[in-house]
C-alpha cells in the first residue's frame, strides 16, 4: 500500500528572507555529523510515514510561503534540557515558491500537496525578489 505525501508548514523566526535562512543553515550545518540541516521542533509529526514519502518543509516568511525544503528524515534529538524533540533532517537545497499568504500559527501545519505552492521555475529563481509587501498583495489577489 502506497503512502500519501504530506508536507509540513512552519514559521520562518529569526529570519527575514530565504537568503538568511540559508546563510543561517549553512553557519549550522558544520555543527551535524552528516553536513545536512535540521529544524528541531517539540513534537514528533504522526503522520511521519507521509513526511517521508516525498514530503517538504515549507517556510513562512513575514506571512507568506517563499520557499521549500524536502525532509530527508526525521530523528530523535536528545535537548540539553534532557527534553526529546524531534529533528527535520532537510535536504541542503532551498526551493522558492510562488507566494502564497499564511496567517501566523503556533508550531508546524500539515499542508497537503494540492494546497502548497509551486515551485519557481529554474529561471525565476535568481530574479531580483519582490519586496515582501508586493509578493503578498499579488499573492492576495492571485496574481503571484
Amino acid at each position: 500500500m502506497k503512502t500519501d505525501t504530506i508536507n509540513l508548514l512552519k514559521l520562518c523566526v529569526g529570519t527575514e528572507t530565504v537568503e538568511e535562512l540559508a546563510a543561517w543553515q549553512a553557519q549550522r550545518r558544520m555543527h551535524w555529523p552528516d553536513g545536512l540541516p535540521r529544524h528541531i521542533t517539540r513534537m514528533w509529526p504522526k503522520r511521519s510515514d507521509a513526511l517521508l514519502n516525498g514530503g517538504s518543509l515549507y517556510w513562512v516568511f513575514k506571512g507568506t510561503i517563499l520557499a521549500r525544503q524536502r525532509i530527508t528524515a526525521l530523528e530523535e534529538i536528545n535537548g540539553e534540557d534532557g527534553i526529546l524533540r524531534c529533528g527535520l533532517v532537510l535536504n541542503p537545497e532551498i526551493h522558492r515558491t510562488e507566494a502564497a499568504p499564511r496567517r501566523p500559527f503556533q508550531g508546524w501545519r500539515y499542508l497537503t500537496p494540492e494546497d502548497a505552492p509551486r515551485d519557481l521555475p529554474k529561471a525565476r529563481t535568481t530574479d531580483d525578489p519582490l519586496p515582501a509587501e508586493l509578493a503578498r498583495a499579488l499573492a492576495d489577489i492571485g496574481l503571484r
